[in-house]
């Protein structure tokens, strides 16, 4: 029964992302209790095929993202979860869009938080759930929400769950200078200021997850997650140049105003006698800009003592290009949509990595626990010669309390 309660946590760790499985080196783990993450990330990339410059130019970005977790179980019945974080952004391409050019505009920086609670009936087996989000940056907020149900048979043998999450953004700029501090106007390139290019500045994105977990025996369990994303608004963005390949025109990102994306992803954790755990997942995607992608994930954590596990882990990507991409100098005047951000473009990526994790398990005190510390390290390479280096920590710990 253990190793099929670890599969059903490793199961819903998945459910809340199966939408969009992402590049981050680490992947926020189901907490027990009343439990403490702290969470550091570096993130360091560089490449040649800047967006901002219309499709060439330096890439050159790190990010450092430092972010607190909280999970706080009232009782057996009812969870409130609670996260945020804030990104510190410095990009070499900053200067080319910022209003204020200087050494100091080359730096921007998000905050954001998420809050969720959870009941669970279980005498029907049921968890219902709610959350809110918020994000801002200069030239961006989010609102957004979701509500989720699932429900767990007796067994603990299989699990389906639906969630339903809506994001409301405004992509104007001004919230974090000093003399606006409120939302101002969208953001183009300097030298394409001499109009309005867009007549709106939102964007609201809409989506619908489904998941099904099964163990097929005491040594493998398997789950789909189905999902369909539809976005609507200004999902272009307003400081991406397109240079034409008449030599002297120069526009603004113009992208369709709707968005249908599907997701399909398959995942399978495989016992591999006393020390191994395989974690395989596939992921199919379509969106109706032209893009069709395939994701492979492969992770083997190995437990080298019973405190010590070490986890090597790769994943393979591989896109065709949206129907709206050309390179720099590329698209010709008639067309009415065009971009030359190398993200639609057509592309292969590869992410290895190692992760090392120590969890003793320590009581510290008479009230708080050390569960474990982490530390993941990946290397990201694309086909458009884009390179990265992810970094991330992680400290475990949990407070104790009278029940």
């Amino acid at each position: 029964m253990r190793k099929i309660s670890l599969s059903v946590v490793l199961f819903v760790v998945s459910l809340g992302a199966y939408g969009q499985k992402g590049d981050s080196s680490y992947a926020k783990k189901q907490l027990r209790q009343t439990d403490v993450q702290l969470l550091f990330s570096y993130y360091g990339q560089d490449g040649d095929h800047s967006a901002v410059t219309g499709g060439t130019g330096t890439e050159k970005l790190t990010v450092y993202a430092p972010e607190i977790g909280l999970q706080h179980r009232f009782n057996d019945a009812n969870r409130l979860d609670f996260s945020t974080g804030v990104d510190v952004i410095t990009s070499a391409s900053t200067d080319k869009i910022d209003f204020v050019v200087s050494s100091a505009s080359r730096r921007d920086a998000r905050i954001h938080a998420n809050v969720g609670y959870n009941h669970t009936f279980k005498r029907y087996g049921l968890t219902t759930g709610g959350s809110a989000a918020f994000s801002m940056e200069s030239d961006y907020l989010s609102w957004g929400g979701g509500l989720s149900l699932s429900h767990q048979d007796q067994s603990q043998s299989r699990l389906l769950g639906l969630s339903f999450r809506a994001f409301f953004d405004d992509l104007r700029w001004g919230r974090l200078d000093d003399d606006f501090r409120r939302p101002v106007t969208l953001v183009y390139p300097s030298e394409l200021r001499f109009k309005e290019w867009f007549n709106l500045y939102t964007r609201q994105s809409f989506n619908v997850e489904a998941g099904w977990y099964q163990v097929v025996n005491r040594r493998l369990s398997v789950a789909f997650y189905p999902g369909l994303i539809y976005q609507r608004g200004l999902l272009s963005t307003p400081f991406h140049r397109v240079y034409f390949n008449d030599l002297k025109t120069t526009r603004v990102e113009n992208l369709p105003d709707r968005r249908l994306k599907i997701p399909l992803g398959i995942q399978a954790n495989a016992f591999i006698g006393g020390r191994w755990i395989a974690r395989a997942y596939y992921r199919w995607y379509w969106d109706d800009y032209g893009i069709r992608a395939h994701t492979f994930d492969l992770e083997t954590p190995l437990k080298l003592t019973p405190a010590i596990t070490l986890s090597p882990f790769g994943r393979f990507y591989t896109q065709t290009a949206s129907k709206y991409f050309k390179p720099y100098r590329q698209h010709a005047l008639p067309e009415t949509f065009y971009t030359s951000d190398y993200d639609l473009s057509a592309f292969q990526s590869y992410k290895t990595g190692l992760g090392l994790r120590y969890a003793p398990f320590k009581k510290i005190g008479k009230r708080l626990d050390f569960k474990a510390v982490e530390l993941r390290y990946a290397f990201y390479s694309r086909t458009d010669g884009l390179r990265a280096h992810m970094v991330t920590m992680l400290w475990e710990g949990s407070t104790r309390g009278k029940r």
